[in-house]
This record gives structure tokens, sequence and C-alpha cells, in this order.
């Protein structure tokens, strides 16, 4: 079973360390403690959206995009395949317009 407070705090924790950065660093940005995002990081505490909200703009990063990584990893555990944002034939469509390449190959 996929617990969602689990997945948010892999992909916050997975963001922050691609960034370098410690769970100092961030928890002061985001004004938040230190012990209170670790926990959020390991899934042990469920974030409200304010505070995830403030953790995204900690990590210079917008919400939208990591509840994206997050809903992609839950349909993964899922099994289920999310299509691109533009399908393949319309994006092809599109790039003939302005190139001899579809875009699915570049």
């Amino acid at each position: 079973m996929v617990v969602l407070r689990h997945e948010i705090g892999d992909v916050l924790r997975d963001v922050r360390q691609r960034q370098g950065r410690t769970l100092r660093e961030v928890s002061h940005s985001a004004r938040v403690s230190l012990g209170y995002l670790s926990e959020v990081e390991r899934g042990q505490k469920e974030a409200s959206s304010e505070l995830l909200s403030s953790i995204c703009v900690a990590l210079e990063i917008p919400l939208s995009v990591m509840l994206r990584e997050v809903s992609e990893r839950v349909a993964l555990a899922e099994g289920i395949a999310i299509p691109d944002t533009v399908p393949t034939d319309m994006a092809n469509e599109f790039a003939a317009k302005g190139s001899n390449k579809p875009l699915a190959s570049v």
C-alpha cells in the first residue's frame, strides 16, 4: 500500500539532497524546526499544505512540480502508466510544422 506522506517525504529529501543542502539550511529557510522537517522527510509526519508550500519555497521548486513527482511515484507504485502531457502524435504534428524532426526522437 502506498502511503502518501512517505512519497512526499522521499521527494522532498531527494530534491534537497540533489541541491546539496542540509536539513538545517532548508528548515531555517522554511521556518520549520529541523526535527519536524526530518520527520516529514522520513514520512513520519503528515505536513499541512501551508508547510509543504513553505518547504517548496525554501527548496526553490514550485509546489506543483513536487506534487507531480509524488503523483508519478504513486502511479508507478500502483502500476499505472501516466501519459505524457502532450500525446506523441500531436507533438509530432506540431514539430513537423517547424522542422523535419519529430519531437519524439529529439
